[in-house]
């Protein structure tokens, strides 16, 4: 009987031990097993969790607020085909009217985004230059709507256009695109050759290219891969919030797979200026630039190839008005040491018009002298 008990006690006692052994176990494993760090899978469309219908997802919400921009414009057109029009004694015989300028109208296409619910539209500058008519048509919608240009400005190839509507519009959110990342998802969404509501996908590929097209410096664009085209031209670059983060504005013509936009960081810090002013005023000192080469530092016996040099004077510019020449270098403005050109053109873009600054210039010798920044004359716009 004692010998039952004993048994009995020892089971007791063994399952006890094992017990506590396995809650252990438990406890061990749950402390160091990873916990799932919700900050990770917030509702965001640029958090880890992306699944098939992500993207569709963002284009049905976004893509009501995205339109297409048809504009028209009057050119002169000379009937310079047939050499008899310029034959005196044809005009003479047929009349002067044949060879005199004749008229047609051209059309244009490209897209927009809708920022307020009463009808402010953002563009580009290109989209609706030099247009008599502007037309936005909705998505969904037939029926195109009058639009007038708000404010434009040549330089950063940005516009901004309104229609009149008795609803309330959908908008898109402005997103910040100094917190992209290169390798982040972007959707891109316009109106190529005239395909409404086209959408493609990629990735950003670069951030800060400084492009040349024609006569627009761009600057500080972003690259991405998502396909852009003709008539995609406005139209927004999107994240996975659905937010913009850049406006489509350009395409690499001689490679696939390369286009540009306007990061909304630029766009947002002239916005209340185009609604308010119809411009943007930009800071002139009227000089032309080059960048100090290390045979330009070697002449002017330079330590380094910082500054800027001074191509050009503009005729009647505060740069002439205060005596700088062609050749100088500008080392300094107000104490701020210049790196490049763009570092010198960055620094003078963020003065305001009629403001003082003392110029470090280098001739034969260094010397200082002050200038007051003007506006920059609307007709170099262009």
């Amino acid at each position: 009987m004692q010998n039952w008990r004993r048994n009995l006690l020892f089971v007791a006692i063994a399952a006890f031990v094992a017990g506590l052994m396995f809650s252990g176990a438990s406890l061990l494993v749950q402390d160091l097993s990873p916990k799932a760090d919700k900050s990770k899978y917030s509702a965001s469309g640029s958090a880890a969790g992306v699944g098939p219908d992500t993207i569709a997802n963002i284009v049905d919400k976004a893509g009501a607020s995205v339109v297409k921009i048809s504009t028209t414009v009057t050119v002169d057109v000379r009937r310079q085909n047939n050499p008899f029009f310029s034959d005196p004694f044809f005009r003479q015989f047929f009349g002067p009217g044949l060879s005199e300028p004749r008229q047609r109208q051209e059309t244009g296409l490209g897209s927009g985004f809708i920022i307020s619910q009463d009808g402010y539209i953002v563009t580009n500058e290109h989209v609706i230059d030099g247009a008599e008519q502007i037309e936005v048509t909705m998505k969904g919608s037939d029926k195109p709507s009058k639009a007038t240009v708000v404010g434009s400005d040549f330089d950063l190839d940005l516009a901004v256009i309104k229609i009149d509507s008795s609803e309330k519009l959908p908008v898109l959110k402005m997103g910040d695109s100094e917190q992209i990342k290169v390798g982040n998802w972007v959707i891109a969404i316009g109106n190529p050759y005239g395909l409404d509501h086209t959408v493609t996908i990629g990735v950003i590929s670069a951030k800060g290219r400084p492009v040349n097209i024609e006569q627009r410096q761009y600057k500080n664009l972003l690259q991405t891969d998502a396909s852009i085209n003709p008539g995609n031209s406005g139209g927004p670059l999107l994240n996975l919030d659905g937010e913009v983060v850049g406006i489509n504005t350009a395409i690499n013509a001689e490679a696939q797979g390369i286009g540009f936009a306007i990061p909304t960081s630029t766009v947002k810090s002239v916005l209340d200026e185009l609604i308010q002013k119809g411009k943007v005023v930009h800071p002139w000192m009227g000089v032309q630039l080059q960048p100090v080469t290390e045979q330009i530092a070697e002449y002017y016996s330079l330590k380094n190839t910082d500054g800027a040099l001074v191509a050009g004077v503009v005729k009647d510019s505060p740069a002439e008005k205060v005596g700088l020449q062609q050749g100088d270098i500008i080392l300094e403005i107000d104490g701020q040491k210049i790196k490049s050109v763009d570092n010198l053109i960055d620094i003078v873009g963020q003065t305001k018009v009629g403001q003082k600054l003392k110029l470090l210039v280098h001739r034969e010798k260094d010397f200082y002298v002050s200038i007051i920044v003007n506006e920059k004359p609307s007709q170099l716009t262009k």
